[in-house]
């Protein structure tokens, strides 16, 4: 069975969360699963052109295996917040949602220019979010070096919004 096939065996369908019609893939099994943890870890890293200089991981789901890659990479974990939840000075990046806008930020000067910076989410939807992200980098003069996803939910085309930034975009497992 490859990484893909495995999360797919765990992951939880959640029909009508968080609205109706939606079909919302939760993780959470993904957790109760120290292996397939550590598999996905190993397949992030190997599918990384290179060691990136830090890692950013997106609230919250982002944070998780975010971390566990700056850990294992012994790389800075940078955290991508919502506005409003990180204590220091920040830099923000507003986007649009499909009903509204959000907006991220990180704290100032943790990234540095010229740095080349993995961004990590759980899931590529839109790529709202990442691309966000990805904005937030290229202000400090820094590079993504490459998106790392657990899902793609490739009918939502959220690749495409992303490759302007990298054509590293690693994502384990699609629906």
């Amino acid at each position: 069975m490859d990484i893909s096939q495995k999360i797919q065996s765990v992951i939880r369908e959640v029909p009508d969360f968080p609205t109706p019609g939606v079909n919302f893939k939760d993780i959470t099994p993904i957790f109760e699963n120290p292996s397939l943890c550590q598999d996905i870890v190993s397949a992030f890293i190997s599918s990384i052109p290179q060691k990136p200089d830090a890692v950013i991981g997106i609230e919250s789901r982002g944070f998780l295996f975010g971390f566990l890659l700056a850990y294992q990479l012994q790389v800075p974990f940078l955290l991508a917040r919502k506005a409003g939840k990180l204590p220091y000075k920040t830099v923000k990046k507003e986007y649009a949602l499909e009903y509204g806008n959000a907006a991220i930020e990180i704290n100032e000067g943790s990234i540095k220019e010229g740095q080349k910076i993995l961004i990590h989410d759980d899931l590529l939807a839109t790529g709202g979010t990442a691309s966000a992200a990805a904005e937030l980098v290229k202000h400090h003069n820094a590079d993504v070096l490459a998106f790392t996803f657990l899902i793609e939910l490739s009918f939502l085309k959220g690749k495409e919004k992303l490759l302007p930034y990298t054509p590293n975009i690693i994502c384990l497992t699609r629906y």
